[in-house]
């Protein structure tokens, strides 16, 4: 076992922590009106949280000040598609259809795919998966442990779910950069019950479409690539459609923004101005139990020291805006 701080020991929760003690990254915090409760969600693994699988832990606050936790809401099973002991990155939960359900990005390393991946990267199976529970709680179990909801041949990772005008949910998600140089956001329509998807995947944007000069060059001198990651959808006050990802600029992480010409998930998508940079991003909203809208991401990008941050955030009616960090509840 190998715990990173006693904040990160899965083996034993502790009460009174701050977000400054917590090694976390893709955070996503639901709001619970029921308990009033907030729930954050983020990875877990053998090397940070004394784990013996790779899985997903919990940290729950009244305030979003005090924390307790880490509690582990899943861990992946042996005898599916994905390896235990190759990662689980990006969990979300959303409440569906009287339900729980987690998105979570696997991957089995062992499992190669044909070509070369850019970057000097292997190409291997990578993609979301979707588990649900009962409870915010969990525990949280896949609804399908055959394979990744989009193909396996497609590297993809952070899926998110969005329903749209019609009821309908979709999965959006990135088509990871390794694979294909020009990252994108593509969505997909999926089933009912969450089981499958119910259609083709659509394209929504190029990374290389952001609005300031995002594209690294890798060291193998190959094509430069555009990396896009942490997608998620949100309705502003005068319904405009938009959406959180992150990027790079010169190496560092970048949250930004896009919106929706059309305010459907179709788009087309136009590129706004980013909202956080100095290395920080994959940022999600959510607001507080007294109605006020924050952004929450992790930064630096580098694990153990990656933190989360939180900013009250404006809703302009047309986007929202970076008012300020919440300087006083993550210590910094």
């Amino acid at each position: 076992m190998n715990v990173y701080n006693n904040a990160s020991d899965a083996a034993n929760p502790r009460s009174g922590l701050k977000l400054s003690d917590i090694p976390a990254h893709d955070p996503f915090v639901v709001a619970d009106e029921a308990s009033q409760t907030y729930y954050l969600y983020t990875g877990g693994s053998p090397r940070l949280n004394g784990m013996d699988r790779y899985g997903v832990l919990v940290y729950k606050s009244r305030d979003l000040a005090a924390w307790e936790g880490p509690y582990v809401v899943f861990t992946i099973a042996d005898g599916g598609w994905a390896n235990p002991q190759h990662g689980a990155w990006a969990p979300e939960v959303h409440a569906y259809a009287g339900r729980y359900y987690l998105f979570v990005t696997l991957h089995n390393n062992d499992q190669v795919l044909e070509g070369l991946g850019h970057g000097g990267f292997p190409l291997q199976w990578r993609g979301t998966a979707i588990a649900v529970s009962d409870s915010l709680e969990g525990p949280f179990e896949l609804v399908s442990q055959d394979a990744p909801v989009v193909s396996e041949q497609l590297m993809t990772l952070d899926g998110s779910l969005y329903i749209d005008e019609d009821g309908s949910p979709w999965m959006v998600y990135c088509h990871e950069w390794v694979q294909i140089a020009d990252g994108t956001v593509e969505a997909v329509r999926l089933k009912g019950d969450l089981t499958g998807c119910a259609s083709e995947p659509i394209h929504l944007f190029n990374g290389s479409e952001a609005p300031w000069e995002n594209g690294e060059q890798p060291e193998d001198a190959s094509l430069p690539v555009y990396v896009t990651d942490g997608c998620q959808l949100y309705r502003t006050s005068r319904n405009h459609l938009v959406m959180l990802w992150s990027t790079y600029e010169k190496g560092s992480y970048v949250q930004t923004i896009a919106r929706s010409a059309s305010g459907k998930l179709e788009g087309p998508w136009e590129q706004l101005e980013p909202l956080v940079f100095d290395d920080s991003g994959h940022g999600m909203l959510f607001q507080t139990f007294q109605g006020d809208w924050l952004l929450i991401l992790h930064s630096p990008f580098r694990m153990p020291e990656s933190r989360c941050r939180l900013y009250d955030m404006i809703d302009t009616g047309e986007s929202f805006l970076v008012k300020s960090p919440r300087a006083d509840l993550d210590g910094k």
